[in-house]
């Protein structure tokens, strides 16, 4: 199978060249990567057309800066990246982050996944963050003898991470791609299965994910809580108990009531149809049936 990897990327000099070096390392070499710059104004070009000169596997797709919006940013420029190439060529599609280091043996490990179940239509490892200092002497090493890295819970290990996305090209169709929306990166795995498709994380794969999440918005973490349950369309039963859940889990009943006013205050058209929507919220409600039995 053939990978095409977009990595969307903005002001990343720091660690670009960790990301492009990992995959020019790797065991399995059937890709090809377009790292797609948005407005970048640090060296993050020079940078990448420097390393895509003498590795004709990878180029750079330049863009104006676009506007910040979470979610939405991102999305759309992996979308100019896919529109650069004819997917005509690839078999497998991939959103990586311009901030990951991945082991050598990475996308053979999940292309054998792909070649192995016809079903799979995502796969990844699971995401690492540093514990302490990152020593660069050590980046591409994964033995991890000095244990410096740990899993990073901001979700499961069955999750498949926003910053090492791969969808099987029949599946990303079928799901009309990805939507650019806070909450892409969850909407994605719910309508693969909607659509028949299995998801699988590798649970002894890793990466290392230099800039961890943490929450990129920790300001503002209710606010953007309650627009996320309006965009993954949740009704407003699923949102009091999706809020009253997180709430009760942080012990503040402020971020209860400050995400109940951000989701009510949500006029926006929703970038799901109406048989996606109600099909997560069957799929919300049998989960959470599942967990209280």
């Amino acid at each position: 199978m053939k990978f095409l990897i977009i990595i969307p990327t903005h002001n990343e000099e720091k660690n670009i060249l960790f990301t492009l070096k990992s995959l020019q390392q790797q065991t399995f070499q059937d890709f090809f990567c377009v790292v797609v710059n948005d407005g970048s104004t640090d060296k993050t070009q020079q940078i990448v057309e420097e390393f895509s000169k003498e590795n004709l596997k990878f180029k750079i797709h330049n863009l104006d800066l676009s506007k910040h919006e979470p979610g939405a940013k991102v999305v759309r420029t992996f979308n100019n990246g896919l529109e650069s190439v004819d997917l005509n060529s690839f078999d497998i599609i991939c959103k990586f982050d311009a901030d990951i280091i991945f082991p050598k043996d990475y996308l053979k490990k999940i292309n054998q996944v792909y070649e192995s179940n016809a079903k799979a239509g995502m796969v990844s490892g699971i995401v690492k963050i540093k514990k302490f200092i990152f020593e660069k002497a050590l980046a591409f090493d994964f033995k991890d003898e000095k244990h410096q890295w740990k899993f990073e819970d901001i979700s499961s290990k069955n999750h498949i991470r926003g910053p090492i996305k791969s969808y099987r090209k029949a599946c990303f169709q079928d799901m009309n791609g990805l939507r650019p929306v806070l909450g892409w990166d969850n909407i994605d795995v719910m309508l693969a299965k909607k659509n028949g498709w299995e998801t699988v994380t590798i649970k002894d794969l890793w990466v290392k994910h230099l800039r961890p999440t943490a929450y990129q918005y920790q300001n503002q973490k209710a606010e953007k809580l309650g627009e996320y349950f309006y965009n993954i369309g949740l009704s407003l039963p699923l949102t009091i108990i999706s809020s009253g859940k997180s709430s009760f889990k942080n012990k503040s009943f402020s971020e209860f009531l400050a995400t109940m006013r951000s989701f009510l205050k949500q006029k926006a058209e929703r970038s799901l149809s109406k048989e996606e929507i109600k099909y997560i919220r069957n799929l919300r409600w049998s989960e959470m049936r599942k967990n209280w039995l």
